[in-house]
């Protein structure tokens, strides 16, 4: 019988608790949780380390049996900026050990997750002598590829070129991540293992049209929905362009869910951008949807959009079809992979306007029944956490082996 491991993970800057669709909190954070919380059911121990950012923040976190969330001080309280977060690592990789102490702690490695959690968990990689796993979620040199972001420092690129080499294994998401870090950052191929994420398939799940509909407060006619950070990189503004290219004959209005307080100026940007086409009565903001209420937004749509110029994977569309619900998604992370049947919709080349209008005509001219959103579902049965989890433990005793492993003489 495997011996069971005790990990350590590192979410530095977002709290695997926070409210998804905010500024920091997305598909990560859903990674973290829900790859722990299984690892915990199979006996492992994990505990998620994070920065403090509220006082009123729980210090300890139970999130499932053996899985538990450490909230530790990293610079002063409050928002920081991920790049004067940066000059607070030290302080939270200390403030990780000094945990350890405290509670005469042993951990078998280290999983980090973003660049910034990598560089702490180099940190503690030489306290503690154990292996390091990376993750990176998003690469910096992937993201300055694009016009529409604003350009990652080169304090990011040389800490995740750096981090490539002296980690042990870094888990990627996508093979198109995989051929990214060995084209810029030189990573060797057999250190990077390609697994993909999963989805919730107990918490999405399809849910009737009508019902679903009532749920939302929504009494129109077709229904296009986005769900997602509400940021530039997500490609909004071409979807609400895309609108007034639909059928007039058919009523179709727009939800967005996402956003908090830090996403005020975009949204009040996409506001206006609608209020300008004339389109403003059919586009609506409805904010942070708890993660256990989405299954009635994804329910109600005719289709879910995501018109994104960059995912490191996307795990909207996946959800959207897990409810049953079709998608169209510009051919980025791992689109091409999860959509693989006509029932399940469109993957696009790009997120111009005409492109997904035509694609979305398609979708909603369709007829709307049980059966096909059982259909849909279905065709993305292989994308679950247990899956995940699985493949990615294997990974973590790989690096338990390979760490301890004697050296030839």
């Amino acid at each position: 019988m495997e011996r069971r491991l005790k990990i350590a993970m590192l979410s530095t800057h977002s709290c695997p608790m926070g409210k998804l669709g905010g500024k920091d909190t997305g598909g990560m954070s859903v990674w973290v949780k829900e790859v722990a919380a299984i690892w915990g059911r199979l006996g492992h121990s994990v505990d998620v380390f994070t920065r403090i950012k509220d006082l009123k923040d729980t210090h300890i976190v139970e999130f499932g049996d053996n899985a538990r969330l450490i909230h530790l001080p990293a610079g002063n309280f409050g928002e920081i900026s991920k790049l004067s977060l940066y000059n607070y690592l030290p302080d939270f990789a200390g403030n990780v050990e000094n945990y350890r102490k405290e509670n005469d702690l042993r951990y078998d490695l280290i999983l980090s997750h973003y660049w910034l959690s990598g560089q702490a968990g180099r940190i503690l990689q030489t306290t503690w002598n154990v292996p390091h796993i990376v993750m990176f979620h998003t690469l910096g040199v992937m993201k300055n590829t694009l016009v529409v972001n604003e350009p990652e420092p080169d304090l990011r690129l040389e800490t995740e070129k750096s981090l490539t080499h002296g980690c042990c294994y870094i888990i990627a998401a996508t093979p198109q991540e995989k051929r990214a870090l060995v084209a810029h950052y030189e990573a060797i191929p057999e250190n990077v293992f390609v697994i993909p994420c999963g989805v919730n398939m107990e918490m999405f799940r399809p849910v009737n049209k009508m019902v679903a509909r009532q749920h939302i407060g929504f009494d129109g006619d077709k229904l296009v929905m986005f769900v997602g950070r509400i940021e530039a990189l997500k490609g909004i503004d071409q979807l609400i362009k895309a609108i007034p290219l639909l059928p007039k004959e058919q009523d179709v209005r727009l939800l967005i869910a996402g956003g908090d307080e830090y996403s005020r100026p975009e949204i009040d940007r996409l506001k206006a951008f609608a209020d300008s086409l004339g389109i403003e009565n059919r586009v609506s903001f409805r904010g942070l949807i708890k993660q256990e209420q989405l299954l009635y937004y994804y329910s109600a749509a005719d289709v879910c959009v995501s018109p994104s110029y960059y995912e490191s994977f996307g795990l909207t569309p996946l959800e959207s079809l897990a409810c049953g619900t079709p998608v169209v998604v510009t051919d980025v992370g791992a689109a091409k992979d999860i959509i693989r049947t006509e029932a399940a919709g469109y993957v696009v080349p790009d997120n111009a306007p005409r492109v997904l209008a035509d694609k979305i005509a398609l979708v909603l001219a369709r007829p709307n029944n049980a059966a096909t959103a059982q259909q849909i579902r279905k065709s993305i049965s292989g994308f679950n956490w247990g899956n995940t989890a699985r493949a990615s433990l294997k990974v973590c005793r790989k690096a338990v082996a390979k760490y301890s492993a004697p050296v030839p003489s």
